[in-house]
């Protein structure tokens, strides 16, 4: 099934176009993150989706409900998580709970039923009755995600959830909302600045630059899509490294570091075939490892620097 199914998506700030006609499909309970630089549009998408902006041309289908015909049904389906944490800093996390559910038109019992459900699952019940404000960046931001499932939504829209937090408070983070896809098979709509945190979650992945997106697949597919794969050879001696620079004609040597650098897509096919040829040349490597790119290469080689505008 699909979650969210886009076609054409368009949307201008006076002359600057920010969305040129941008298209998505994306399957319920998975993760998808949507990369870009700062003023790409990411944000913009997101407002679209969740229904608090509207789209200057196109259509979409947020949780099987048309975006604007059935804007209300589709706001009963989602959860929005901002840059910020929306917490209010004098209330406890129980009360911050407690709030939502009134918003969410819920009776007593059942949002105090929620809060506590929810305080247990984001490990803040012993934290229940403090203020937010006492919070470390880490807690505000788990308990603004409990704050987003009060609702119970099926589809949630991650706006940089993690922006701000430690390597310790993001890996936390990535686990709860990894829980939240496996667990209760909710849809994660992902924007963010860390191209790690998307290496990590997301089922898919795509590149927003020019108001267009210029490349769509998981982590592993864009990889490979940027050359700069080799294989890096390491040798005892600089006799060994000069023997084995001979068989390979276009590879790079590093003679400070006794190495040798093959291109190659590392896969088990393409490493058999490189020892085979230093084997029959009568060269040992000392040591072996594939280099592929990641996906700051991918980023640096999909993106360009967009002219200041809204995101």
């Amino acid at each position: 099934m699909t979650a969210i199914h886009a076609e054409g998506l368009r949307k201008s700030y006076g002359e600057k176009q920010v969305l040129d006609g941008i298209d998505l499909r994306i399957p319920e309970a998975s993760v998808f993150a949507l990369l870009g630089p700062n003023g790409a549009g990411k944000t913009t998408t997101v407002q679209i989706l969740s229904t608090l902006i509207s789209a200057d041309g196109g259509e979409a289908r947020v949780a099987g409900h048309d975006l604007t015909r059935q804007a209300d049904d589709v706001r009963r389906s989602i959860g929005v998580t901002g840059q910020f944490a929306a917490v209010d800093g004098l209330l406890t996390a129980e009360e911050n709970l407690l709030l939502m559910a009134d918003l969410h038109h819920l009776g007593r019992a059942e949002g105090r039923r929620r809060a506590a459900d929810l305080l247990a699952r984001f490990d803040l019940a012993a934290e229940a009755k403090k203020t937010a404000a006492t919070f470390s960046g880490g807690m505000r931001r788990k308990l603004d995600l409990a704050m987003t499932l009060v609702g119970d939504p099926r589809i949630i829209f991650l706006d940089e959830p993690t922006t701000g937090l430690d390597p310790r408070s993001r890996r936390m983070l990535w686990e709860l909302i990894r829980g939240l896809v496996e667990d209760r098979g909710i849809t994660i709509f992902l924007t963010t600045q860390y191209l790690e945190e998307a290496d990590q979650l997301a089922d898919r992945i795509a590149v927003l630059n020019g108001g267009r997106i210029v490349a769509e697949g998981t982590a592993e597919e864009l990889k490979r899509r940027i050359p700069g794969s080799h294989i890096r050879l390491r040798f005892a001696t600089e006799g060994q490294l000069v023997a084995a620079a001979a068989v390979f004609a276009v590879a790079q040597s590093d003679p400070e570091n006794l190495a040798l650098n093959v291109p190659g897509d590392g896969s088990p096919a393409t490493v058999r075939a490189v020892l085979d040829l230093l084997e029959s040349a009568g060269v040992e490597a000392e040591s072996l490892t594939v280099h592929t790119p990641d996906l700051d290469d991918v980023f640096l080689a999909l993106t360009e620097t967009p002219e200041p505008a809204a995101a």
